[in-house]
């Protein structure tokens, strides 16, 4: 499918896979629309995508507001119509063992993690049902597969993304004609460690990988790519990607 003109919404664009994944799709001629908090950032993307040629729209957004994320999805059908393409990525990835008790920190993850997605998909899916089109992409991990020492909560949030994929495609798809992808990414290089405030934790994680080559964002970005410019007869469901070096 020819993703030229189609509306894309990236929530945590300011950044990493939000980041490399605007670029990636106003290089090929959709109207990416930027959602993050640091405004600073999305505005220096902005202009970063124009000056290449490409169109953007900065909102300003905290996935955990409703009122933030009504805001959004107003803001784009004013500026571009319909959003086409939802790409849910914003989140927060605080490791911690649960002896070290990080109470706050797991319940932000499930705010940012599940509930900015619900907000997201609350305020896009009536369109997108009436419309019987649209792509929703929901960025997991191999973390929803697979709990490793002090990811336990951060687990329980991707699992919930990927259940919540899992439900959303077998209700939309046959009969709305919506696909719905599950993106899982490995170990990427990106700023989702620096949230990482366990000392203990931390000092165990830099040994678990520390021989490992970590991806790029681009490379989740194609991965994303991949899925949304499929025909839309072609539905991928999900997708795993990890380094070669990751087990």
């Amino acid at each position: 499918m020819d993703v030229k003109d189609k509306v894309v919404i990236i929530t945590g664009a300011s950044s990493g896979i939000g980041e490399a994944t605007a670029k990636k799709f106003a290089k090929a001629g959709a109207k990416v629309v930027l959602a993050a908090r640091r405004k600073e950032k999305l505005t220096a993307l902005k202009e970063d995508i124009e000056n290449e040629g490409g169109e953007a729209l900065v909102v300003e957004t905290d996935v955990t507001k409703r009122e933030d994320v009504k805001n959004l999805a107003q803001k784009t059908k004013d500026e571009f119509g319909a959003c086409d393409v939802l790409v849910n990525n914003a989140g927060i990835m605080p490791l911690s063992y649960m002896k070290n008790m990080h109470v706050d920190e797991w319940l932000k993850m499930v705010d940012v993690n599940v509930n900015g997605v619900l907000h997201c998909l609350a305020e896009t899916l009536p369109d997108m049902t009436e419309r019987k089109s649209g792509h929703i992409v929901n960025i997991s991990s191999v973390a929803g597969r697979e709990v490793m020492n002090g990811s336990a909560v951060y687990s329980a949030t991707k699992y919930a993304v990927r259940a919540l994929s899992d439900g959303l495609r077998k209700e939309l798809s046959p009969k709305h004609g919506i696909r719905v992808t599950c993106i899982e990414p490995g170990a990427v290089e990106t700023e989702l460690t620096e949230s990482i405030t366990d000392d203990e934790l931390m000092n165990d994680f830099k040994d678990m990988f520390a021989d490992l080559d970590f991806l790029d964002s681009e490379d989740i970005a194609n991965a994303i790519y991949y899925a949304v410019s499929q025909p839309n007869g072609v539905h991928i469901n999900e997708l795993q990607v990890r380094p070669t070096s990751q087990g």
